[in-house]
């Protein structure tokens, strides 16, 4: 297991709150000491550390972090108080030199080779193809995952020999976001140990909590899809106010449904600021999301997805310029 041999003492894993970030941990618990290890996630929808999480992550002997791409100012203070930090990601960013970071996509590998952090994971600990490892990529990908020939191909021979249809694998795909979408926190940071305990796919299908978080989220995705489409210079625009963490979700079914790239604003998770979710068809959002993070916002995302937690009086000047940019 290369650096996971070397880990001693008490552990933490942080993790991103949906399926690729749940499956990912479950794969890194198979093979650690879950006597000494626990799991955590960030607050829902902050994609950085309060003061408080900082000053509550001291103690650990070493903090692995998976599929988050968190400021490094954030990293930085983990590794001044903690020195043992570890990083499997699949995010763009920029390699950290002094914690181990892997992140194939940031090296300059081909990212539709490694399309989850959780296909990663699995490829760094020498795993054959399993459940679990294909569950984060169709947690990011859906249904996209199928231009994607190479992995494809082996989900389907995956499928084939397991007695699965890729309708199984997305519907459990959208019972273990479901906690993080009606923002269960509790929940979310138990999945990993229940997937452990499965024993087979037909375990999560039937999780009945999972099930009525589904019923009720279909309905608010429903309702917000159902909205007449505004749409300027080609981009859909949508917004929402809702408490309900579904913005990747309306994002991608608009993007992908209408064909045309998305912006998704949701008023109503934050007090004082705004969520703000961009999917494009085919542009890199790579020079959108690096000005979010110089303008101050907390901005993450991939080639194809940007999310951002903006302040309320900034989110229309950001609307146009990423308009803008999505347009040209």
């Amino acid at each position: 297991m290369g650096k996971l041999d070397e880990l001693k003492g008490k552990g933490l894993i942080l993790h991103h709150w949906d399926t690729d970030g749940v499956t990912s941990t479950t794969l890194l618990l198979e093979k650690l000491d879950r006597e000494s290890i626990g799991n955590t996630i960030p607050i829902i929808g902050n994609y950085y550390l309060t003061e408080e999480e900082l000053k509550k992550f001291r103690g650990y002997d070493f903090i692995i972090i998976v599929d988050l791409s968190i400021p490094e100012e954030n990293i930085e203070r983990l590794y001044d108080t903690i020195g043992n930090i570890l990083i499997f990601d699949h995010h763009l960013g920029k390699h950290i030199p002094y914690v181990f970071h892997y992140n194939p996509i940031i090296e300059g590998k081909d990212p539709s080779k490694y399309p989850s952090a959780s296909w990663i994971i699995n490829d760094y600990l020498s795993n054959p193809v399993n459940l679990y490892a294909i569950l984060g990529v169709i947690g990011d990908h859906e249904g996209k995952i199928k231009d994607n020939e190479r992995i494809w191909s082996i989900i389907k021979v995956f499928c084939e020999e397991n007695n699965l249809s890729f309708d199984d694998l997305l519907q459990m795909v959208y019972l273990i976001d479901s906690n993080y979408k009606i923002g269960d926190k509790k929940s979310v940071e138990n999945a990993p140990w229940l997937l452990l305990e499965a024993d087979t796919p037909k375990d999560i299908l039937d999780n009945s909590k999972w099930n009525e978080n589904l019923k009720l989220l279909e309905e608010e995705v429903n309702l917000q899809l159902s909205q007449p489409l505004e749409v300027k210079d080609g981009v859909i625009i949508r917004r929402m106010n809702t408490p309900y963490n579904i913005i990747s979700t309306v994002t991608r079914r608009l993007a992908w449904g209408e064909k045309k790239p998305a912006i998704v604003i949701n008023t109503g998770f934050f007090k004082d600021e705004d969520q703000f979710y961009a999917r494009s068809i085919g542009k890199d959002l790579k020079p959108l999301i690096e000005k979010g993070k110089r303008l101050g916002f907390k901005c993450g995302g991939k080639k194809e997805v940007l999310g951002a937690i903006i302040p309320k009086d900034k989110t229309e000047e950001f609307l146009l310029e990423v308009i803008e940019y999505l347009r040209t």
